[in-house]
């Protein structure tokens, strides 16, 4: 498996102001961790290195505490999001009809791997627990656009609608 590698990161005044905003607002807050952490990332898409360890100092938190908070839970990111991010299903009733085979494809039409974005910014990849739609298994969404009952077969003609 390819390392994924972390894109350079720019940021904006505009960006860094929010967040020394947002720092300031939580600064002394118990439990402050999570909402900044959440905050930052609608102000960046994800929250890089750069933008943690500019939260570990403003909240004066250990950097290992806030990598840890932000590697357990799903809803945040270390990397960019595509403006298309593709989530397959890799829950054991998707996994069991060939989601593994349906993010092979991917991965291989995309050119990245799992947690990556396409250089372009168009494509993200993410494999994703079961999400409630077992029905439709193998099922993966793109943004907001959910596919059931898909194969492999179906992964170009998937792709094609968002070119």
């Amino acid at each position: 498996m390819s390392e994924i590698k972390a894109p350079a990161f720019n940021d904006t005044a505009e960006q860094s102001e929010k967040l020394q905003e947002v720092i300031a607002k939580y600064k002394g807050t118990e439990g402050a961790l999570i909402p900044v952490l959440h905050e930052a990332q609608s102000i960046y898409g994800y929250l890089p290195y750069e933008v943690q360890k500019k939260i570990s100092e403003g909240l004066d938190i250990p950097m290992a505490e806030i990598y840890g908070v932000v590697t357990f839970y799903t809803q945040f990111s270390i990397y960019p999001k595509g403006q298309f991010n593709v989530a397959v299903c890799l829950g054991t009733a998707c996994y069991v009809k060939g989601s593994g085979e349906i993010i092979e494809k991917f991965k291989e039409r995309l050119g990245i791997e799992v947690g990556q974005c396409t250089d372009d910014g168009k494509f993200s990849l993410e494999a994703t627990r079961c999400i409630g739609a077992c029905g439709l298994a193998p099922v993966l969404t793109v943004n907001d656009d959910v596919y059931g009952k898909i194969t492999a077969d179906d992964v170009d003609d998937i792709l094609s609608k968002y070119m």
